[in-house]
């Protein structure tokens, strides 16, 4: 299966999704986010926690939308925009806002598929192990997304710890897993790495309005917003090496 966005570092902070839940549950997991590689950098701290709602059959971390397998993408990347400008930094090519509505489709057979074995160069899958740990009073699972870099074909595995109990069949947020994630690791590269960490689950306190989308996005196609995505990843890595 062809690889999704697996977004960098703070890049997960900004997305939306709106999906099947296997379970009715309502509330907000909180995260913390940690530089965690052998090459350190700084988070900024108002990128240093992130809090994912629950709200029955939606997830909201930001502003990416999935209806099923049918996936609509507002994506506000204004704030990185904006800390980049200030370092004196631009992207190559694009000279927008960093707000972007992104229309996709995923099948059931492109879901399940998620955990067939995989390793050709640009793909990935899911291996679910039997592995089990206690986090926030309940049973987190061991899986590793395997992803298999586009140049070289070498695996930069990245593990997750997460639960079934909330969420949707199929977490298109993070790339298909069975469940919401408790923790993971991304590798940055350069022996740069982050870790998101739940850190707390607060039953409640989510209502319709929460859910809400914002307004004053521009739509743009798959590859546009990819093109965008490596252009940002790019000028982030810039960012940390100076």
């Amino acid at each position: 299966m062809k690889k999704l966005s697996i977004m960098a570092t703070m890049l997960l902070l900004v997305a939306t999704i709106t999906v099947q839940a296997q379970n009715k549950f309502r509330g907000i997991v909180k995260y913390k986010v940690e530089s965690t590689g052998t090459t350190s950098f700084q988070i900024p701290a108002e990128q240093s926690t992130v809090d994912l709602k629950v709200y029955d059959d939606q997830l909201l971390m930001s502003s990416k939308v999935q209806n099923g397998y049918s996936v609509t993408t507002n994506a506000d990347f204004s704030p990185y925009i904006s800390y980049l400008a200030a370092n004196d930094i631009e992207l190559e090519t694009y000279k927008g806002d960093g707000k972007f509505l992104i229309r996709e489709k995923h099948t059931k057979a492109e879901a399940d598929s998620l955990s067939i074995v995989d390793n050709a160069p640009g793909h990935f899958y899911f291996e679910y192990t039997n592995e089990t740990q206690p986090m926030l009073g309940m049973i987190a699972k061991k899986a590793i997304l395997h992803v298999f870099d586009e140049d070289t074909g070498e695996d930069n595995p990245v593990i997750f710890w997460y639960t079934d109990e909330i969420g949707p069949e199929y977490n298109f947020l993070f790339n298909g897993i069975k469940g919401v994630p408790l923790k993971f690791e991304q590798q940055l590269g350069e022996g740069k790495a982050v870790t998101y960490t739940a850190t707390d689950i607060v039953k409640g306190k989510v209502k319709d309005v929460d859910m809400l989308l914002p307004a004053g996005f521009k739509e743009a196609t798959e590859e546009e917003f990819n093109q965008f995505m490596k252009e940002l990843q790019e000028a982030v890595e810039l960012l940390g090496d100076e």
